[in-house]
C-alpha cells in the first residue's frame, strides 16, 4: 500500500480541460493503435506527433533552451488520420528544445513536452530534440543484464538513488546521484565498503530503484535546498529524472548518466530494475495526459469526477486503447534504450490483466530474464471491476508476473497497520500457517491450512517464484523500527534475534527474496512510518551502522551465499516444491521442513531447515545424523560437525543441517 499523500489541484469538473470530454464516449475517439507517436529525428528532418483526437488544433513551439527562453517558432500541425498531428520539419534539430500545445473549444491549453518525451530540460517542462545514439556510453552495443534459470534466483535490494550515497561518511563524490551509485572503491567509517562495492559484497543480484522517471516533487532550479521525495508523482514517464543527474539544464546529461549507471551495475553482475507507476499521474487537471486528451487517460466515477483508487487524486485507465498502447510501448523503450532488467509496478492492481499480460509477453520476447512485479492491491476502490484487477488473488491469472506477499511480511512481524501487532518472530501467535504458507510461494501444498493463514484463505500463485517475500520495503517502518515499536521491552540482543531470522525466512524461502536497503545493518527511520518527503536525515543510509553492526551485516552476507549456493531453496514450479519441501515438526514458535532429493543436483541431498521464534532453547529430536551449517551466528558451509539423537535449537534463530 502507498502512503503517498501528494497535494493535487482541486478538482473541479467545469474547468477548461474537462469541458468537452464526455465519459460515455471515450471509447468512439478514433485510436492510433499503430501509430508511431514518438518524436522521430533524423539530421535531415524531424517528425512531431501528437495523439489528440479532440483537439481544434495543434502547433509545435521551439525554443534555444529547455528553461527560460522565449519560442523562436511555432508551427500549426496537420490533421491526419485517426486522431494524430503531425510536422515535419527539415533540417538538422538536434539540441531544439520544444513544446506541443492543444486547442480546445475554450482556448489553448498548457504546454507540453509530449507524453513520449524522451529527453526533457529542467523540471521536465520542455522536450528536447535528440539523436539518442550520442548518449550511449562506450561499448553500450555489447552491454547486457544478468541472466536467470528461474525469477527466484534473484536476490532483490530495493534502494532511493539519493538516499545510498548522501551521508557525510558514504565516501561518494557524485551524492545523490545516479553516477554516486556506482562510484568504485568508496569507504565509510571503518573503511567499510559503501555504494556499489557494499552490494557486491553483500551479494545481492539486482537493485531495485525507487522511482527514477521525471517527478514533479523536486524543483530541479534549486538542487542546493535538500529536498526529498520518493518519485511517486510522474510527470514524464520515459525520462530520468534529473535532480538525480549533474545537470538537469542539458537534457541529454541525465540520460548519458543513467545509461552508464545501467553499464556499471551490469558490469558488476548487477541487473537495475525500476520502479513505475504508470497508476496514477503526479497532477490531475495539469497533467500531460490532460493537456494533451483531456479526461482521456483516467477513469471516472458516474458522476464524471475522477476516481481515485491510487490515492493520489486520480487513477489511469489501463484498460483503454492509447493507455494500453502508452504503458507498452514505454515499458519496450525503457528495456531497448536503457537495458533494464525488470520493473516494480506501484499499485498493480489498478492495471487491468489483460494490459499486464500483453506488457509481460512483449517484454519476455525483448528480454527473457526481465523480471516484472508489483503490488497487488489498491489503495482505494476503482470503477475496474474487481474480477479485471490485477490483483493478488488474481496472479494465477498472470503467470508470468509476480506480486509482493503481505502475508509472509505480517506474518513475520505483525501488521503494518497497527504499530503494537506482532508476528511470528516478534511474540505473535498463530501465525505458523501465514509463515508457512510464504515458505512455499504461495502455491497450493497439501501441508498448508489455508484457513490459518492472516489474509489468503487459498493459494494464489502458480509458481513459487510469484511471491515476493519480504519482511520490509520504503513504505512503512524499517523492519528494525517495527520490531522496537511492538516490542518496547526488548533489548538490543532480542532484536537483532528478531531481526535476523525475519530476513533468514525470507532467504530460505520458495518466494523471490526481496530486501529494502540498510536492512542488513539495522537500518532505522527513527520510528517514521511514512518518510516520502521527510528530511534526507531520516531517509539516508547511515553508513556508520554498518561499522557499528558488521556481526550483522556478515550474517545476512551469509544467508544470501547460502542461498546462491544451493538450488533447493528457489525451485522454479509448483511440482518440485510439492515433491521436494516437507514440513516436519510445526508447533507454537516453531517450523521445521526438509528439502529433500538433492533437487536441481543441490550438492546436498537433504536439508533441514528448523526456525524457533521461542525466547527458550527447543530440544529438536533427530532421527538421523545431519552436518551442521547454521547455528546461532556460525555458517560452516564445510558442515564439520556432525549432529545426532537431538540438537538444542537456540532462541530466536535458525538452524540448517544436511545430509550428504
Amino acid at each position: 500500500m502507498k502512503y503517498v499523500f501528494i497535494p493535487t489541484i482541486l478538482m473541479l469538473l467545469t474547468t477548461s480541460c474537462r469541458k468537452g470530454f464526455d465519459k460515455s464516449h471515450y471509447h468512439a475517439y478514433p485510436t492510433a493503435q499503430n501509430a508511431n507517436l514518438w518524436t522521430q529525428y533524423t539530421k535531415e528532418a524531424t517528425e512531431f506527433t501528437l495523439w489528440a483526437p479532440t483537439a481544434k488544433g495543434v502547433k509545435v513551439n521551439l525554443y534555444e533552451n529547455g528553461n527560460d527562453s522565449q519560442i523562436k517558432e511555432s508551427h500549426l500541425m496537420e490533421s491526419s488520420e485517426n486522431g494524430v498531428w503531425i510536422k515535419k520539419l527539415t533540417g538538422n534539430l538536434n539540441g531544439t528544445y520544444y513544446t506541443f500545445q492543444v486547442k480546445t473549444d475554450s482556448g489553448w491549453l498548457f504546454e507540453t513536452p509530449g507524453i513520449y518525451a524522451q529527453a526533457v530540460g529542467v523540471n521536465g517542462n520542455r522536450a528536447m530534440v535528440l539523436d539518442l545514439a550520442t548518449t550511449n556510453p562506450q561499448g553500450w552495443e555489447m552491454d547486457k543484464g544478468p541472466k536467470l534459470e528461474a525469477p527466484n534466483k534473484a536476490i532483490i535490494y530495493e534502494l532511493h538513488v539519493r538516499d545510498m550515497t548522501l551521508h557525510p561518511q558514504s565516501g561518494a563524490e557524485q551524492k545523490g546521484k545516479f553516477l554516486g551509485l556506482v562510484e568504485q572503491g568508496t569507504k565509510g567509517p571503518g573503511n567499510i565498503k559503501t555504494g556499489i562495492d557494499h552490494l557486491q559484497e553483500l551479494g545481492i543480484t539486482h537493485v531495485h530503484l525507487l522511482p527514477s522517471f521525471d517527478h514533479y516533487s523536486i524543483d530541479e532550479t534549486k538542487l542546493d535546498t535538500p529536498q526529498f521525495n520518493w518519485g511517486y508523482d510522474p510527470k514524464n514517464y520515459n525520462v530520468p529524472e534529473g535532480s538525480y543527474s549533474t545537470d538537469p539544464y542539458d537534457a541529454s546529461v541525465r540520460i548519458k548518466e543513467f545509461k552508464q549507471m545501467v553499464k556499471s551495475f551490469h558490469e558488476n553482475g548487477i541487473g537495475v530494475i525500476l520502479d513505475v507507476a504508470y497508476n496514477h499521474t503526479g497532477k490531475t487537471e495539469e497533467s500531460l495526459f490532460n493537456q494533451e486528451v483531456p479526461g482521456y487517460y483516467y477513469r471516472h466515477n458516474k458522476d464524471g469526477s475522477y476516481s481515485d483508487a491510487a490515492a493520489c487524486g486520480n487513477e489511469t485507465a489501463s484498460e483503454r486503447t492509447m493507455m494500453r498502447k502508452f504503458m507498452l510501448e514505454s515499458l519496450l523503450y525503457w528495456t531497448k534504450e536503457y537495458h533494464i532488467d525488470g520493473f516494480r509496478f506501484d499499485l498493480m492492481g489498478i492495471h487491468d490483466i489483460e494490459t499486464m499480460n500483453e506488457i509481460a509477453s512483449a517484454l519476455k520476447k525483448v528480454n527473457p530474464d526481465i523480471l516484472l512485479y508489483g503490488e497487488g492491491w489498491t489503495a482505494k476502490d476503482s470503477p475496474l471491476p474487481e474480477e479485471k484487477r490485477s490483483l493478488k488473488k488474481h496472479m494465477q491469472k498472470l503467470p508470468q508476473i509476480a506480486a509482493f506477499s503481505d502475508d509472509i511480511r505480517d506474518g513475520l512481524k505483525g501488521s503494518v497497520f497497527e504499530d503494537l501487532d506482532t508476528g511470528f518472530v516478534n511474540g505473535g501467535t498463530k501465525k505458523e500457517e501465514s509463515i508457512k504458507f510464504g515458505i512455499v510461494g504461495g502455491i497450493q501444498h497439501p501441508q498448508i491450512d489455508y484457513e490459518g493463514v492472516n489474509y489468503s484463505k487459498a493459494p494464489w500463485t502458480k509458481a513459487p517464484w510469484q511471491s515476493i517475500s519480504y519482511t520490509s520495503c520504503h513504505d512503512n517502518h524499517t523492519l528494525f523500527d517495527k520490531l522496537k515499536i511492538s516490542n518496547p521491552a526488548a533489548g538490543q540482543e532480542e532484536l537483532i534475534a528478531m531481526h535476523k531470522l525475519a530476513n533468514a525466512i525470507v532467504l530460505t524461502s520458495q518466494g523471490t527474496p526481496f530486501l529494502h536497503a540498510g536492512v542488513e545493518f539495522l537500518r532505522s527511520k527513527q520510528g517514521e512510518h511514512n518518510s516520502y518527503n521527510l528530511p534526507d536525515s531520516i531517509n539516508q543510509i547511515d553508513w556508520n551502522l554498518k561499522n557499528i553492526h558488521q556481526d550483522v551485516f556478515t550474517y545476512y552476507q551469509n544467508l544470501i551465499r547460502l542461498r546462491k549456493s544451493h538450488p533447493a531453496f528457489s525451485m522454479s514450479n509448483a511440482k518440485a516444491v510439492n515433491e521436494n519441501l516437507k514440513f516436519q515438526f510445526v508447533a507454537d514458535g516453531l517450523i521445521s521442513y526438509t528439502l529433500e532429493n538433492s533437487y536441481n543436483n543441490d550438492s546436498w541431498k537433504e536439508i533441514l531447515v528448523i526456525y524457533n521464534a521461542k525466547k527458550e532453547a527447543f530440544r529438536y529430536p533427530l532421527k538421523e545424523a545431519y552436518k551442521l551449517v547454521v547455528y546461532k551466528d556460525m555458517f560452516d558451509f564445510s558442515g564439520s560437525k556432525t549432529i545426532q539423537e537431538y540438537i538444542d535449537v537456540p532462541p530466536i534463530s535458525i538452524l540448517v543441517a544436511y545430509k550428504d
